[in-house]
This record gives C-alpha cells, structure tokens and sequence, in this order.
C-alpha cells in the first residue's frame, strides 16, 4: 500500500509532490530545505539552515510515526562543498551515533540564497 503524506507542520510542497510517501514499511521523505513554519525561508549561514532542514524532516518522520532512529538514508545538497565541515556539525546534533547512509553533493539551487537541502528514506514498520 501507498500513502502520500502532507504533513501539516512542515513547509508545504512547492511543486506537485508530496511531503513524504509511506510505501510499505519505507518512508521516503522529499528534499527539505531551510523554510519555517510560516513557509519562509530562513536565510542563516549553512549551519541555522541545516538546523531548520533538519528540523523539517523530524517533523515529517514524526508524522509518518518515525523518527531520526528510523532513517536509513540521507542525501545532502550542499550550495557550497566548502560548508560541509559546518553542516556536518549540525548534522551530527541530529543523527549522532544512529549514523545513516549519506551521500553529500555540491548542487546549484534554483532559491540562490538556499545553501542546503536534505531529503531521507526511513524504515518503520506498521504496527
């Protein structure tokens, strides 16, 4: 079974996809990046944009009924490679010693001041 999720809390899509899709035991979380409560973009230094990317997809993993200890999978965009130590700083605040799979790019966004963004796969079973 396929569920699409439009997580209420979290920045509401900016184009025709769904915040999150649960397939299975999977949940494939799309890209977030640095945008608010209020759908604003937080234009900070690399780390107060990872910070509030990374609070995004908490918020969605927790609507999906997961958590950071369910992610198996993370993708970094970063603007700037030379931003990664800072990133990962903040990163680390998240995951710790849980340690998904990443992999980190250096990617050119179509918001020029956007510096990150982080999209994830989680595995949770249904209960």
């Amino acid at each position: 079974m396929i569920e699409r999720v439009l997580h209420q809390g979290a920045p509401t899509p900016r184009g025709p996809y769904s915040s999150a899709v649960r397939a299975g035991d999977f949940i494939f979380v799309s890209g977030m990046g640095p945008v608010d409560d209020t759908d604003r973009y937080v234009f900070g230094d690399i780390q107060q944009q990872t910070r509030q990317t990374l609070l995004n997809l908490g918020k969605i993993l927790q609507d999906c009924g997961a958590s950071f200890e369910d992610v198996v999978k993370c993708s970094v965009f970063l603007r700037d490679a030379s931003e990664f130590p800072r990133m990962n700083e903040i990163y680390s605040e998240f995951f710790g010693a849980i340690k998904p799979a990443r992999t980190t790019v250096e990617a050119k966004f179509i918001q020029p001041d956007m510096r990150v963004a982080i999209d994830c796969v989680a595995y949770r079973p249904r209960t």
